[in-house]
C-alpha cells in the first residue's frame, strides 16, 4: 500500500476517512480517531488490513458497505476487496421517500418508507452544504432545529449552598444557633457556575458565500439558546454587529433582517482590519476578555497575513479559547497552506471543519467543551 504522494501515512488514512464521510458514510470525529488506533494497532503493511479495520469502524450496516468498497478502491487504488454482491439475495422492494413532503405507501410499507426517509436525512446531514439543490437546502434549513447547543460556564466569584465542597462555617454556626446548640447537619458550598460568553465572527465575503446562509442559521441557533451570552458579527470589508437581527425568533424573518444591516455580503475579505476593528471597539472593552470566540472563514486575506496573525495574537491574549472553523477542513485533501491560515493557526486553539450539520454539530460540541 502507498500513500498519496506528497503526504504522510497519516494523512492519507485521514483523507481517506474524509472521504468515506463525503460518500455519505455516518463517519464521526470519534470513528475515524478509532480507525487511526485501528490501523496502528494492527500495521500499515497489508492493504487487506486497512480494509478490514475501515471496515469495521467506518460504517453502521450493511448498506454502508458498497460506498465503502468503491471510496476505499479509488483512494488506494487497485481492484476492489470482498466487494458485496446484492444480486444473490433478493431484497424487499422500498419506495424513497421525498426530502420535502408526502408520505405515500409503496410497495415495501410504510415501514420501509420511514426507514428510507430516514436513511435520506442521515446522508443529508453530511453532506457539504455548499453542493446542495434548492429542495436540499430547505430540508437541511428544518433539521438546524435539531441543533441542541450548550453554552460553556464558568466559574462564578460568589459561592452557593452544595452538598458537597468546602464547609460553610457562618451557615452551619447559624444552624447551630437556630437549633440552640443540638448538633445540625453540616452545610457545605460551592462557586457557582455563570454562562461563558460566546462571540461568533462570521465571514459573508464572496469565497465564503455557499455557505453564508447555513453559518447565519446557525448562529440564530446558538443566539436563540443563549440570547444573553452570546454575540454575532458578520466580517468581510468591514465589521458588522447583528446579534439584535438574530434574536427574532423565526430563523427566516432573523436572517432577513441580518441582510438588511450587512452591506458588504460576498465582497472582498479584509480579516485582518476586520478582527482589529472588533478587539478595539468590544474586544478589549470586555466583550472578548474569558470569552470562546469562533471564526468562521476560509482564510483567504485580500491584505497582509502578518495583520491577520497579529490580530489573532492579540484576540487569543483576551479570549478564554479561540475557535477557527474553515468549511474546507473537512474536504479531502485539504491542507492548511493559505496564508491568512498560516499566520492563524498559531494562535488558534481549535480548527475544526464546517462544512455539514454534522460539522455544525461537532462545531457546538466544541463550543460547550470550551
Amino acid at each position: 500500500m502507498t500513500s498519496t504522494a506528497g503526504w504522510s501515512i497519516g494523512q492519507t488514512l485521514a483523507g481517506f476517512a474524509r472521504a468515506c464521510r463525503a460518500a455519505g458514510l455516518p463517519v464521526t470525529a470519534d470513528r475515524e480517531r478509532t480507525f487511526l488506533r485501528a490501523v496502528a494497532e494492527i500495521g500499515l503493511g497489508e492493504r487487506d488490513r486497512v480494509y478490514w479495520a475501515g471496515r469495521a469502524t467506518l460504517t453502521a450496516g450493511p448498506g454502508d458497505l458498497g460506498p465503502y468498497d468503491r471510496v476505499f478502491t479509488g483512494w488506494f487504488g487497485g481492484t476492489p476487496m470482498h466487494a458485496v454482491s446484492h444480486q444473490d439475495t433478493p431484497r424487499p422492494t422500498t419506495t424513497q421517500a421525498a426530502l420535502e413532503e408526502g408520505s405515500g405507501e409503496g410497495e415495501g410499507g410504510e415501514g420501509e418508507t420511514l426507514r428510507a426517509a430516514a436513511s435520506a436525512t442521515e446522508a443529508l446531514r453530511h453532506r457539504d452544504v455548499a453542493g446542495l439543490s434548492p429542495q436540499d437546502r430547505a430540508a437541511l434549513r428544518r433539521q438546524f432545529a435539531t441543533l441542541r447547543p450548550r453554552v460553556p460556564t464558568r466559574r462564578a466569584l460568589r459561592h452557593t449552598r452544595s452538598h458537597r465542597g468546602t464547609v460553610d462555617g457562618r451557615a452551619t454556626v447559624r444552624a447551630y444557633l437556630r437549633s440552640l446548640g443540638e448538633p445540625a447537619r453540616i452545610r457545605f458550598r460551592d462557586k457557582a457556575t455563570r454562562p461563558r460568553r460566546v462571540v461568533l465572527l462570521v465571514d459573508v465575503s464572496g469565497s465564503m458565500s455557499p455557505y453564508a446562509d447555513a453559518l447565519l442559521r446557525l448562529a440564530h441557533t446558538v443566539v436563540q439558546s443563549a440570547p444573553r451570552a452570546t454575540e454575532v458579527f458578520t466580517i468581510g470589508t468591514r465589521l458588522t454587529y447583528i446579534t439584535r437581527a438574530l434574536r427574532e425568533r423565526d430563523p427566516d424573518r432573523a436572517l432577513l433582517a441580518a441582510g438588511e444591516v450587512v452591506p458588504d455580503w460576498s465582497g472582498g475579505t479584509r480579516l485582518g482590519q476586520s478582527i482589529g476593528v472588533f478587539l478595539q471597539r468590544w474586544g478589549r472593552r470586555g466583550m472578548a476578555r474569558g470569552a470562546v470566540v469562533v471564526v468562521f472563514s476560509d482564510g483567504w486575506e485580500r491584505e497582509s497575513p502578518e495583520l491577520l496573525g497579529e490580530q489573532m495574537r492579540r484576540l487569543r491574549a483576551l479570549a478564554h479559547r479561540v475557535i477557527w472553523v474553515n468549511p474546507h477542513r473537512g474536504k479531502v485533501g485539504y491542507l492548511p497552506v493559505q496564508a491568512g491560515i498560516v499566520a492563524c493557526l498559531p494562535h488558534v486553539d481549535d480548527f475544526v471543519a464546517g462544512h455539514s450539520l454534522a460539522a455544525f454539530e461537532e462545531v457546538l460540541e466544541t463550543v460547550a467543551r470550551a
